[in-house]
This record gives C-alpha cells, structure tokens and sequence, in this order.
C-alpha cells in the first residue's frame, strides 16, 4: 500500500474510503427528494463477497446513492433550521457560494449502507454537496481541510457552478486533482509551502 509520511517522518495510515460530488436539491428533470450522483470515487479494496462484477457494480451504485440520499437529508435540516432554501447554482459566483458553504459530519452505523461503520464529512455549496467516506477514527480536522481543498479546486477551476453534465465531462480533472490531494485514500498533512506546489502542478496540467 502507498504510504504517505506526516511532517514528522512517521508513516501516516488515514484512509478515506470514497469521495462523492453529488445533488442535494431537485434540479433540471429531478424530482424532488432526488439525489444525482455527478462523480464517485472508491478507494481501496473491495469490502463485499459478490463474485460477479456487474452485482458488484451494483452494488456500490446504490451504496452511493443511498449516501446521496442521507447527506441530502443531512443539508436539507441545516437549511430548515437557517430559515434558507435550496438554489441553483449560479456559474461565476464560486466565491460567494463556497463563503456559503454549510458544513457537517454523520456517523453511519455498519450495514447503512457500508459493511462497517464510517464517518461521512459532508460540505453543501448551494444545490451541490462534496462528500468523503472516511475510517470512523480518522482525523477529522485533517478530513474537512481536505474536502475544503477540494471543493474549492473544483468550484473555482473546473467551473462546478454550470450544468451538472458538465462536471461529468470533467472527471479527469477531478481524477488528477485526488491524484495530487487525496493519493490512494490518504490524507495529506500539508503546510502552506506545499499546498502551494500542489496548487501551481495543478494549474500547469488545467493550461493543457
């Protein structure tokens, strides 16, 4: 296994188990209560006995939207109890909606949906939600700088705001981007000297 090292030297073993850029609000032909989910990734081995790789694609489809389904739940109180309202995104208000952004953390309990317990950190920016799947003793603080990195990159340089077939067509952009952040599911400790490499290796491969 990739293993990274925290500023110390010593072998950092955190492991996210999957990210997830999905809807938390009905748009375009959804209906309400819908969740679409626009990009996943899983990391790290398979965690189910199914043989047959199409139930096991399945399978981890509808793990995901279950996912979906229970952070849209999880916005959907935040925004009930702040008086606020779902919107639209709007392209070329990445800023304001990311200034906006609603942040929280579930506990889900072994079998909903995943074998074993897991943490979900989720982040709500407007009528979409950034998600990540991690080990339940994980470092939490680590986590949410991670999904913020991450939601800012994708909101301010792959233009998430648009339509969401956009994000879509942009998939390998968010590849390279956990490629750099999130290497194999591993958390990164990372001080400002060295985000601000992986922020210009990331702006090099965008200029392509």
């Amino acid at each position: 296994m990739y293993t990274v090292h925290n500023k110390k030297g010593e072998p950092n073993d955190t492991m996210v188990c999957c990210f997830l850029i999905h809807t938390v609000c009905s748009v375009n032909a959804l209906s309400a209560g819908s969740s679409r989910v626009l990009y996943s990734r899983v990391f790290g081995p398979e965690d189910n006995p199914e043989t047959d790789p199409e139930r096991r694609r399945l399978l981890q489809k509808e793990r995901l939207l279950h996912l979906a389904r229970r952070v849209r739940t999880a916005v959907g109180l935040c925004h009930d109890a702040a008086g606020s309202a779902c919107v639209e995104c709007v392209l070329g208000e990445e800023a304001v909606a990311l200034g906006e952004a609603e942040f929280g953390v579930l506990r889900l309990s072994a079998g909903e949906p995943f074998p074993v317990e897991r943490t979900v950190l989720w982040l709500g920016v407007q009528n979409l939600a950034f998600s990540l799947v991690c080990d339940v003793h994980e470092n939490l603080l680590l986590a949410e700088g991670t999904l913020r990195n991450l939601a800012r990159h994708c909101m301010e340089e792959l233009r998430l705001l648009g339509p969401g077939s956009e994000i879509l067509l942009k998939s390998d952009r968010i590849d390279a981007l956990l490629h750099r952040y999130l290497p194999h599911g591993q958390l990164l400790f990372l001080n400002h000297r060295f985000t601000h490499l992986l922020d210009k290796e990331l702006s090099a491969y965008g200029s392509k």
